[in-house]
């Protein structure tokens, strides 16, 4: 199964490689080799690799969680040339060449590239790759949703999903989990109102009965749906205001209660 392709050149391809209850591993490839983000599991892309005779030229990590990173060591026991490009610190185990901010990823073998954005909150080491009209996200940014705050703060994320919202509207959103439906459930809690998040909700709903994935979205839906990134509309303040039962007047309270309130939800 092939999704939306944002600009990339032609015959470069997305497919999405399920793993564990509800992740995606992100697969990018011609007609002979693939560059795979986020690998939780390396059977899955073993599979993919061989059922479309694809050779494996680069790996991709977004953070450090076990279920973004645990197929590495598989995948590079047979190719350990195989460059896999990620987090900055040492602490991801089989990460040949570490990247921050700014820094430009060339994937040769694809003709593409992709340039580094630091996203910290879900992880404080997490970051996302950008380019080609796309971007993968890892579990920052969510379809309708966000990542939780295990490491970093309430406005390390805000900060964060700020960088991404400013991306173009039209740029693909490729996160690495199923959450959809689960996040639109929230969503509609804030604002049931929403007339777009009502028509995007019925939009996810026909596409999870026939098994497929709900992702890639874009940013300008996001912008319109996803309340992480509508913090300055009222009926979003007014809504966390309500969770809080206080006046919160400052876009990182809004948020932090709006990711507390989802916690609990």
């Amino acid at each position: 199964m092939t999704v939306a392709q944002g600009k990339l050149p032609d015959g470069v391809t997305v497919s999405p490689v399920r793993a564990f209850s509800d992740n995606y591993i992100w697969c990018l490839h011609n007609n002979t080799h693939v560059v795979v983000v986020d690998p939780g599991e390396a059977q899955p892309v073993l599979t993919f690799c061989r059922e479309n005779s694809l050779t494996l030229s680069a790996i991709l990590i977004t953070h450090h969680h076990h279920d973004h990173t645990g197929g590495i060591e598989k995948l590079i026991s047979t190719r350990p040339d195989i460059p896999v490009i990620g987090p900055r610190g040492g602490h991801i185990r089989g990460v040949t060449q570490s990247v921050v901010q700014g820094d430009t990823v060339s994937l040769a073998d694809l003709k593409c590239e992709f340039s580094v954005i630091e996203v910290p909150g879900h992880t404080l080491d997490h970051l996302a790759f950008a380019g080609q009209g796309l971007v993968f996200c890892g579990d920052t940014l969510f379809a309708a949703g966000c990542g939780r705050l295990f490491e970093g703060s309430a406005a390390q994320m805000l900060h964060s999903l700020n960088k991404l919202q400013r991306l173009p509207d039209d740029t693909l959103v490729y996160c690495a989990h199923e959450y959809t439906q689960s996040n639109i459930r929230f969503a509609k809690a804030v604002e049931p109102e929403n007339q777009e998040l009502q028509d995007y909700a019925l939009g996810v709903e026909n596409q999870r009965k026939d098994d497929k994935p709900t992702i890639p979205s874009d940013i300008k839906t996001q912008k319109a749906v996803n309340p992480f990134l509508r913090v300055n509309e009222p009926n979003v303040v007014a809504a966390a205001n309500s969770f809080s039962n206080q006046a919160l007047n400052d876009e990182v309270s809004i948020f932090a209660s709006l990711r507390k309130w989802k916690d609990e939800f």
